[in-house]
């Protein structure tokens, strides 16, 4: 449960070299920076060196350049402390209008291919009239227009066989009719609002298009071929503009990020006339690299004193666990991070949640194949879920081995423990009606140990924080471990039958004292800090006092008696492949197909349950006697900016 023990470190230096500090404090991934803003008030004379970043625009603009010219930029590693910015927003305008106006003729010749790759296609439709276009399109008394038509508007057409045109389909398509209308003058525009409702599309057949249809045919492939080739010309254009640049703009980004960051580190440095401060905590281990990374600044002044020397500031968390733990750290950080004079619970919270899981899901396996697929997750995903799925899926594996159950199969190592290992059958029986018993007494007894264990956890957290009373009176310290050891054990030996420590003298000292000290708890709490014990008179403070006790007790049974869906899930999981197993005789020779369909739906659900209820475990009846999760997180510089 190790939390770095922090210093509170302060970097002084002359303002003319503040640049050159900070391009070597943005590099620092190890250092927790704390803001100007919490300093500069509180003293006299102290001044903000922050103000509105110059580089920020310019950043934004580029960045929103090169995702609009696809350029595929290439980090690079700068060392600058300033920039040129006129000359930077003058090359990358300069460019970009290139690229506009290159992207512009290119959109424009598309459109004009697509509108010959159109006039086309009715070209071609028009054969069958055997007439000319320019016959067609010059009559006197006549007007034609050539277009395609929505399959579903074409069958409107017959509402209007009253109106004076004639449609004429040539070809159609999976979502167009493609054809022509002709109408008379005096009833044009009628017609066309017809044809307009119905979402008639005009193909204009181009200008230069005359004579029999494979005149114009000829033509306007000519026209699309060297449209073609116009279009192949811009596109190395803008190629070669793309390869010219690239570099020049992976610069330039490089760069203004760096001045960027440098500026924005601002937000740290307190100004102390012709001198700067940053003030921020950084783990005992890592000062040596922090003087090692200033040393050839010759002004820099590094003072490192206690985490807890300046009031105003509280130190950060920042946790150290083992490679088995530290997943279980996504846990933690839901509930909240630990408090830097507490402890740190994931090694505890790794440990409880992996056996109570392998307890609740035994299964060899499922529990191997939970592993692969959180080995998976992790391997390929990096996902932290992934990695704690590998440590619970072994774990389920083990029990299961002390269980005998191989996906479901009660009975596949029986030959092993009788043949092999010399028993006379598997240890564990969680099947057999005489075990249901002991099993439920024993998940009782985990919970008991593990509520003893935080009560324990507790009384520690609080001996580091010097609350005394709460260490000695609270529920959750050395009274209420007196008192709820002396029962649960009292009772595990009654039961036992090996004795009966109730009596008199023992239910005084241990059972008594216990509760008459948390009952008179925040009454003593109240004298320790020179306040009147019962400010609101003995009356007022018994009734509450009284109900307080009362609850607490009654948590006391029933944060034991809820340990027992410890015991519920490991009979719900074996009773669910006993399911599985029966709908397999049941079906013959679909047996496998359910086997392997019954395992998938058993791990999916149960497996999802199981793990919701052992987090609640470890929030509701761990985290609630321990630990309160209001500490303050290590921040490097880097996730600040």
């Amino acid at each position: 449960m190790a939390i770095a023990k922090m210093k509170l470190v302060n970097i002084f230096a002359d303002n003319e070299h503040l640049d050159e500090v900070l391009a070597k404090f943005i590099e620092l991934d190890n250092f927790h920076p704390e803001p100007a803003s919490k300093l500069v008030g509180a003293v006299h004379g102290l001044t903000s060196m922050y103000y509105d970043n110059p580089y920020l625009k310019m950043l934004n603009r580029i960045n929103e350049i090169v995702d609009k010219m696809h350029l595929e930029i290439e980090p690079k590693q700068v060392d600058v402390q300033e920039c040129d910015l006129s000359r930077i927003e003058r090359f990358i305008e300069k460019t970009y209008h290139k690229f506009e106006e290159i992207t512009s003729n290119e959109n424009e010749i598309k459109q004009l291919i697509q509108e010959d790759q159109d006039a086309l296609k009715q070209v071609r439709n028009i054969k069958s009239l055997d007439i000319s276009l320019d016959d067609l399109f010059s009559c006197r008394y006549l007007i034609s227009r050539v277009g395609r038509l929505p399959l579903d508007s074409e069958e409107k057409l017959k509402f209007y066989d009253n109106r004076p045109f004639i449609w004429n389909s040539f070809s159609k398509d999976s979502n167009y009719s493609w054809g022509i209308y002709i109408t008379t003058n005096e009833f044009e525009r009628e017609v066309d609002n017809v044809f307009s409702s119905l979402y008639f599309d005009r193909i204009h057949i181009p200008d230069f298009v005359h004579g029999t249809p494979e005149e114009a045919e000829e033509n306007l492939l000519k026209e699309i071929e060297s449209l073609n080739k116009d279009l192949l010309k811009l596109k190395e254009s803008e190629q070669e503009l793309l390869e010219r640049t690239r570099d020049r703009y992976s610069l330039f980004t490089a760069v203004l990020t760096k001045v960027s960051m440098i500026f924005e580190a601002r937000r740290f440095v307190v100004g102390l006339g012709g001198r700067f401060s940053i003030t921020g905590f950084m783990a005992k281990d890592d000062l040596d690299h922090l003087h090692k990374l200033f040393e050839s600044i010759p002004s820099v002044e590094i003072e490192v004193r206690p985490a807890n020397n300046d009031k105003r500031l509280t130190p950060p968390t920042k946790l150290k666990n083992g490679w088995f733990s530290e997943p279980f750290g996504m846990f933690v950080e839901m509930y909240g991070v630990a408090d830097y004079k507490g402890i740190d619970p994931t090694p505890f919270v790794a440990l409880t949640y992996t056996l109570l899981f392998g307890i609740m899901f035994g299964d060899v396996g499922q529990g191997l194949v939970l592993s692969l697929l959180g080995w998976v997750m992790y391997k390929f995903k990096g996902m932290r879920l992934g990695a704690v799925g590998i440590r619970i899926g072994i774990s389920s594996a083990i029990f299961g081995f002390l269980y005998g159950s191989v996906f479901g199969n009660e009975h596949l190592l029986d030959p092993f423990f009788i043949n092999v290992l010399g028993l006379p059958g598997k240890p564990i029986h969680t099947m057999e009606p005489s075990f249901t018993m002991t099993l439920l007494l024993s998940a009782i007894a985990i919970g008991a140990v593990l509520i003893i264990s935080t009560i324990g956890i507790n009384i520690y957290v609080n001996y580091k924080k010097k609350h005394t009373v709460e260490m000695f009176l609270s529920h959750n310290g050395v009274a209420g471990l007196v008192f709820y050891s002396f029962v649960i054990i009292g009772a595990g030996l009654m039961l036992g039958g090996i004795a009966n420590p109730f009596n008199t003298v023992t239910l005084i000292l241990f059972v008594g004292v216990p509760l008459l000290l948390m009952f008179l708890k925040e009454a003593i709490e109240r004298k320790v800090h020179g306040e009147a014990m019962f400010p609101n008179g003995f009356g007022g403070f018994f009734t509450e006092a009284f109900f307080e006790l009362f609850e607490i007790v009654l948590s006391y049974i029933t944060n034991t008696m809820s340990y027992m869906r410890v015991a519920g899930f490991v009979l719900s999981h074996a009773g669910m492949m006993l399911v599985v197993s029966s709908l397999m005789e049941m079906t013959g020779n679909a047996g496998p197909i359910v086997f392997i369909f019954g395992n998938i739906f058993v791990m999916a659900l149960e497996g999802l349950i199981v793990g919701i209820q052992v987090l609640r475990l470890e929030f509701y009846e761990m985290f609630s006697r321990y630990y309160t999760g209001d500490g303050i997180p290590f921040k490097t510089l880097k996730e600040y900016l």
